[in-house]
C-alpha cells in the first residue's frame, strides 16, 4: 500500500481569497504563484467563466513542510460547529501563567486582523490550557 505524501485541509467558505488571505496571516504561509500563462491570479481568475470567478484560492507553507490551504466558494454559510479545526501551535513547551500569555498574545493578533476570540480552556491536569477562537467566517479553530 502506498503512504501519504501531502496533505492539502480544505475550507468551504463564501469569499476563498478574503479567508485565504487571512490564513496567510495566522500562520506565516504564502500565495503560490499563478499558474503558467498567467502574470497574476486576477489574469487567471478573470479567464475563467464569470461563475468560477473568485470561486477558489490556495496558501502554502513557504519553506514547504505544512500543509497546503485550500479554500473553495460555496453556497450555503456555516451552521454548526466543525468536525475539524485546525490547532494552531503557538504554546508548545510552555505551561501555566506562561502558556496562558503566549496564547494571550496571539489572540490578540489574530483579533486584530477579524478573529474572534471565544473561550480560553484553562489546564486540567490532562490537557494544557488552549484558546478557541473563529476565523473571519466563524470557522472555529484553536490556539494551543
Amino acid at each position: 500500500m502506498a503512504s501519504v505524501k501531502q496533505v492539502q485541509i480544505t475550507f468551504d467558505c463564501a469569499e476563498p481569497e478574503r479567508v485565504a488571505r487571512f490564513w496567510c496571516e495566522v500562520l506565516g504561509y504564502v500565495v503560490p504563484p499563478p499558474p503558467k500563462g498567467f502574470a497574476s491570479w486576477d489574469a487567471f481568475d478573470r479567464s475563467l467563466p464569470p461563475e468560477r470567478q473568485g470561486a477558489a484560492f490556495a496558501c502554502m507553507d513557504p519553506s514547504g513542510v505544512g500543509p497546503r490551504l485550500f479554500f473553495q466558494r460555496v453556497p450555503e454559510g456555516k451552521v454548526v460547529k466543525n468536525r475539524v479545526h485546525l490547532d494552531v501551535r503557538v504554546g508548545t513547551g510552555l505551561v501555566g501563567e506562561e502558556r496562558v500569555a503566549a496564547l494571550e498574545a496571539e489572540c490578540a493578533r489574530l483579533i486584530e486582523l477579524g478573529a474572534v476570540r471565544l473561550q480560553l480552556l484553562r489546564a486540567d491536569g490532562f490537557n494544557e490550557s488552549c484558546l478557541l477562537m473563529q476565523d473571519i467566517e466563524g470557522n472555529e479553530f484553536c490556539l494551543d
